[in-house]
């Protein structure tokens, strides 16, 4: 049994790492609110331009642009986002678990990756994974223009016809308690059917077909960016349960040396009582 000097020097230990989980949770806490509230800004913008380019296909049904190409799949390609750090529970191993079940459905399609985030990167390099863009260090608060190069190769690779078929894999943000792993087709563009309400006649210059050709690619960057920020709201939630976990683990583990450290003391006490009254009826 550990002496009762090496048990107190343990408790203190814990007791200094349950101040800094402590101080991890109130910062993820903080750190989850402000992403929530740019996920929410990103929103509307993202629901706007599905609204235009649904209202574009709609005035322009015969055409078709290259991202709207729906071919038999060969080649796939997966962007896996996934944070940057760990110290977020199973938040990483479950994104990058989904896409390797992605991957290994069908084995006989080959499939690279653009990766966003190192955690993903690191663990399927180190699994001989073929890459074609990565971006990593992307921080808490990312910008468009730090994610189009990765955006760009997917959709250069899908219009030269180099694949097929174009997912994105993340976490969707669904409460501070839950979220999901998550797979999302992203090219060829299904165009989600948006709420009814009062028609808009718009008019377009130059014609409804060259407004598309632009849009079309900026509404596949909107979808990344979405996810992007979908990732670093569940991220932050997810530390922030993590680091709240860990705290009251490490509480727990003080209670118990406590109680470990006072029984090897009350035993201390009681030998040397039994000393003290040995001696005195020896002499």
């Amino acid at each position: 049994m550990a002496s009762l000097l090496d048990l107190r020097r343990r408790i203190k230990s814990v007791k200094n790492t349950q101040k800094i989980t402590k101080a991890m949770e109130l910062v993820a806490a903080a750190k989850m609110r402000r992403a929530q509230e740019r996920l929410l800004a990103a929103r509307p913008y993202a629901d706007e331009i599905a609204g235009v380019t649904e209202e574009l296909m709609r005035r322009s049904s015969g055409h078709r642009h290259p991202l709207l190409q729906v071919r038999e799949v060969r080649r796939r390609c997966l962007i896996v986002i996934t944070a940057d750090r760990g110290l977020a529970g199973a938040l990483n191993s479950n994104t990058i678990r989904l896409a390797l079940r992605e991957m290994n459905s069908t084995p006989d399609i080959p499939c690279s990756v653009v990766s966003v985030g190192r955690k993903g990167r690191d663990s399927l390099r180190r699994m001989g994974k073929q890459f074609v863009a990565d971006v990593s260090s992307y921080g808490d608060r990312p910008t468009l223009g730090e994610l189009l190069p990765a955006m760009r190769v997917a959709m250069q690779e899908y219009t030269r016809g180099e694949v097929d078929r174009v997912d994105v894999v993340y976490s969707q943000f669904a409460s501070a308690g839950r979220q999901e792993a998550t797979v999302q087709c992203l090219l060829p563009i299904a165009i989600p059917e948006v709420a009814s309400g009062p028609a808009v006649d718009f008019e377009y210059e130059p014609e409804a077909r060259d407004v598309i050709d632009a849009l079309l690619p900026r509404y596949v960057e909107a979808q990344v960016y979405r996810a992007v920020l979908e990732n670093i709201a569940s991220e932050q939630a997810a530390r922030m349960l993590a680091m709240h976990s860990a705290s009251d683990n490490a509480s727990d583990l003080i209670a118990d040396l406590t109680l470990t450290a006072n029984k090897v003391r009350q035993a201390t006490i009681t030998t040397e009582l039994m000393e003290v009254v040995a001696g005195s009826a020896a002499g």
